[in-house]
C-alpha cells in the first residue's frame, strides 16, 4: 500500500517553512552559508546555521537547540498532526526521527562549567543528551503512546527514519508516522570533522576538481506519513526505499561504490522502477574526495550521464542526522505546489568536473523536470561505517 507524505515542516539554512525553502532552493541561493568564529579554534569554517529565534520549547526541562529545531518544524504542521491524532488516536500515531547530536551542545557547556566552578549547573540533566531525546520530546508534547524511537546512523539517520516509519504502517503498528531528522550546529561535530580535515573553509564545491571538503549546516525536516492519501494539495509518496551496510570502514566509502550502489538498486527494486524511470536524483555530494569519486562511480553504473542529479549541500551545508529527510524534502518541494515550473534544485559549484570522476548530467540552474505526471525522484544519503540509504518519492495520479 502507499505511505503519503501529507505535510511537511521544514527549517534549515534556507529559510523556514515550505515557501521560502522553496523559492531559495531553486534559485540555488547560497546566501545561508557563513564563515563562523568560535567552532573550530584559530579556523572560520562556513556552515549553514539557522538564523533569527526559534521558538522556546513548550516543556521547558526537555529544552535544547536541536529541540527548537524540531519544535520550529512542527509547528508549521501542527493542524496536520493534530489532524492525524483525532482520526487514529494516539496510541495510533507514532514519531520516527533521525539525529546524530540531540542536545549534545548544551550538555558540553554544562560539563565545561562543571570542569571550570567544580559543580554542575541547575540546568543540567543528562537525558537532555540522549539519543532518544527529539522523539521523547515530541511524543511528551503532543502526548502520544505509539511507538516513539530514534535512529542515529550518522549521516542515514533520517533517511532511515522514512524507511522505518513505513515500516510501521506496513506492519499494522501505526495508522500515522511523524518522521523526519533533527540536527543542531555544535562544536564537538565541527572539531570531530576538522580532525578528520574533513572541513573546508569555503563553500563546499561536489565534484569539482577544486573540491576540498565538508561545510557542517543544522536543519529539521518533519513530514506526516500515513496510508490515507490527502484530500487537498499534492498527492505525494515515498515510492520505494532501500539499505545497504557495506562495513568497508569506520569513515571512509567503499571507493568501488558498491553498497551505495546496491541501496539504490534495492528502492528502485522495491518501488516497482527501472533506473531510466527515475526523473532527478538528489545526491549525496558532500564535496569530499573519496565520497564524490565513490558516488560518481556509482550513480554513473546505474544511471549513466543521463539523469539529472545535483547535491544540495552548497545551500544547507551537511546537516548529519537530519540530511536524509531534508533532502527528501527538496524532492517533495520539487513535486509540490510551490514549484509550479518543476524546477530542479540546482547544481551549485565553479563548473570545473574532475576528469578523474565518473561523468554524472549535473542540474544546471533552471533545469526542470519532465511535463505530466507521474514523475519519480531519487535522494541518496551515505553515512559512517558504510551505511547507505536510497529513497523514491513521487507523485501519484
Amino acid at each position: 500500500m502507499t505511505a503519503y507524505l501529507n505535510a511537511l515542516g521544514l527549517v534549515c539554512a534556507l529559510g523556514r517553512g515550505q515557501a521560502e525553502v522553496a523559492a531559495r532552493l531553486f534559485a540555488g541561493d547560497c546566501s545561508g552559508m557563513l564563515p563562523q568564529e568560535g567552532w573550530v579554534p584559530d579556523r572560520r569554517p562556513v556552515v549553514g546555521a539557522v538564523s533569527g529565534e526559534l521558538p522556546a520549547v513548550p516543556l521547558p526541562e526537555q529544552h535544547s537547540r536541536n529541540n527548537q529545531l524540531l519544535y520550529c518544524a512542527a509547528l508549521q504542521i501542527e493542524p496536520a498532526i493534530r489532524q492525524a491524532i483525532a482520526d487514529f488516536g494516539p496510541q495510533r500515531v507514532g514519531v520516527v526521527l533521525g539525529t546524530s547530536t540531540s542536545g549534545i551542545a548544551e550538555a558540553s557547556a554544562d560539563i565545561a562549567h562543571y570542569l571550570h566552578e567544580g559543580v554542575l549547573p541547575d540546568s543540567y540533566r543528562y537525558d537532555q543528551q540522549a539519543l532518544s531525546a527529539p522523539a521523547e520530546f515530541l511524543a511528551d508534547w503532543l502526548q502520544l503512546s505509539g511507538p516513539a524511537y530514534v535512529i542515529s546512523t550518522a549521516c542515514t539517520s533520517s533517511g532511515r527514519a522514512l524507511l522505518s516509519a513505513r515500516r510501521l504502517l506496513d506492519l499494522g503498528l501505526c495508522d500515522a508516522v511523524l518522521c523526519g531528522g533533527v540536527d543542531s550546529l555544535c562544536g564537538l561535530t565541527l572539531n570531530g570533522f576538522s580532525a578528520l580535515e574533513a572541513v573546508s573553509e569555503q563553500r563546499c564545491n561536489p565534484f569539482s576538481v577544486n573540491r576540498n571538503g565538508i561545510n557542517i549546516g543544522e536543519a529539521a525536516a518533519l513530514f506526516v506519513m500515513s496510508r490515507t492519501r490527502p484530500a487537498q494539495g499534492p498527492a505525494i509518496a515515498l515510492l520505494g526505499a532501500g539499505a545497504s551496510s557495506d562495513a568497508h570502514h569506520i569513515s571512509a566509502p567503499d571507493p568501488t561504490g558498491n553498497g551505495a550502489l546496491q541501496a539504490m538498486a534495492k528502492a528502485l527494486d522495491n518501488a516497482g522502477l527501472a533506473a531510466a524511470q527515475i526523473d532527478y536524483l538528489n545526491l549525496h555530494g558532500t564535496a569530499t574526495q573519496h565520497n564524490d569519486a565513490m558516488e560518481s562511480l556509482a550513480v554513473h553504473a546505474l544511471f549513466g550521464a543521463s539523469t539529472p542529479c545535483s547535491s544540495s549541500k552548497p545551500m544547507t551545508g551537511h546537516t548529519l542526522g537530519a540530511a536524509g529527510a531534508l533532502e527528501a524534502a527538496f524532492c517533495w518541494l520539487a513535486l509540490s505546489e510551490h514549484n509550479p515550473h518543476g524546477r530542479l534544485p540546482p547544481h551549485v559549484w565553479d563548473g570545473q568536473r574532475d576528469p578523474q570522476l565518473a561523468e554524472l548530467a549535473l542540474a544546471d540552474a533552471g533545469q526542470q523536470l519532465p511535463q505530466g505526471r507521474p514523475r519519480r525522484l531519487m535522494s541518496n544519503s551515505f553515512a559512517f561505517g558504510g551505511n547507505n540509504v536510497s529513497l523514491i518519492l513521487g507523485d501519484t495520479p
